[in-house]
């Protein structure tokens, strides 16, 4: 008898739960896809030379959120960090964790070109909205271009381009190039030398050490021995602070002017007076005169007790075009199509100024012209006015 009921109320059970499913399966795609948190992955450097990079992306992305109440198209906000220490070889698993394990709505990463490159991979293979926050490879909205991965930064070679008008125009005529031996590095040196040799400059010689070192010493020396009429580089975070005091400790500061793209970013407190009068070209500067920029510092500062700089920036422009996309659709993720029309179409009001983007899915924006004054990256000028990226090989242009 017990045997004959028991099998009774399973029967009954199963049928109940048959027919929940069944409702379940004839809900509507955009109400399930509207339903709970949208899961956004960051995957960022938050150890090593770049973490002060990562954390500030983090940090912008955030402030977005809080004016938000944490909450994009009436849905709260997960976010799932991993920490891709800047090693390439642990990319392709981190990444993957945050796809498949996590499934996260939205990959955004990161700041090393090796890593991003290892990200862009999965990313274009199992169609992951992907939206890099900083590396600056040409080829993640060139050859590699993809519908749904987006950049909210530069290109290396867009934010140096002009810097070599500018340098040949004060009547600097020969530069040694000097930077870590990566893509980068590679890509920004090339940017560089196009923008000088065009204006009339010439490139005495290009210096390199294997990334991430910083035994800047011997190569200050031979400069020195060198003596061209400017010094051009790249490096970035805590990197770049130590290169600054370096140089300034062997005697250049006053002799050969130093010149880069983000050398300066975020660490000027950390260096004092060997960074003054440092020139540098990048798409933000404190000091722009804009209400949108002078809001978003005051709103910065408070909520993490410390200066907004253009990695904040960024991190803050990467979850605007994020909103923009899945504000559209009311918050449903399967609309893929209609997410990436929205970002596509998106005018971003940023600090840096209002920015679109291009086909190939770089910002099309300006260019400026910074010196350093104090703790300041003082904009003095626009570098070149609503610069795109040449995006080489994109098929989707």
């Amino acid at each position: 008898m017990d045997s004959r009921i028991n099998r009774r109320n399973f029967i009954l059970s199963a049928t109940a739960l048959g027919g929940a499913a069944a409702i379940g399966g004839v809900l509507p795609r955009s109400a399930r896809a509207q339903s709970g948190k949208l899961k956004v992955g960051l995957m960022l450097p938050y150890s090593g030379t770049y973490a002060q990079l990562g954390n500030a992306i983090e940090n912008g992305f955030r402030l977005f959120l809080l004016e938000r109440g944490g909450r994009l198209a009436g849905r709260e906000v997960e976010i799932v960090k991993v920490d891709d220490e800047s090693d390439p070889a642990k990319a392709p698993e981190n990444t993957s964790r945050l796809i498949k394990r996590d499934k996260v709505d939205l990959l955004v990463g990161t700041v090393h070109t090796g890593v991003a490159m290892a990200m862009l991979k999965q990313s274009r293979e199992t169609g992951t909205l992907h939206i890099i926050p900083n590396a600056g490879a040409g080829a993640a909205t060139g050859a590699l271009c993809a519908p749904n991965v987006f950049r909210t930064s530069f290109t290396n070679w867009q934010a140096i381009y002009p810097l070599g008008k500018h340098v040949y125009g004060k009547g600097q005529k020969t530069a040694v190039w000097i930077t870590w031996k990566y893509g980068a590095g590679e890509e920004a040196g090339e940017g560089f030398k196009e923008g000088f040799v065009k204006a009339g400059g010439r490139i005495l010689r290009e210096l390199h050490l294997p990334f991430p070192q910083v035994e800047f010493q011997p190569l200050l020396t031979e400069i020195a021995s060198i003596r061209p009429d400017a010094v051009v580089c790249f490096f970035a975070g805590a990197a770049g602070a130590k290169f600054i005091k370096d140089y300034a400790a062997a005697g250049l500061k006053n002799k050969i002017p130093l010149y880069s793209s983000f050398l300066t970013e975020g660490i000027l407190d950390a260096v004092g007076n060997a960074a003054e009068g440092i020139e540098t070209t990048a798409h933000y500067g404190d000091s722009l005169d804009m209400k949108k920029n002078d809001e978003f510092r005051l709103a910065y500062a408070k909520a993490f007790g410390s200066n907004a700089d253009v990695f904040a920036v960024q991190g803050y422009d990467t979850a605007q075009l994020f909103a923009a996309g899945i504000e559209a659709v009311k918050g449903d993720v399967d609309d893929r199509k209609g997410i990436i029309a929205a970002m596509e179409s998106a005018v971003i009001d940023s600090p840096r100024g209002v920015w679109t983007m291009s086909k190939a899915h770089n910002p099309i924006q300006d260019i400026y012209l910074r010196r350093v004054v104090g703790n300041e990256n003082k904009v003095v000028g626009i570098a070149h006015k609503a610069l795109a990226d040449p995006a080489l090989g994109c098929r989707m242009v």
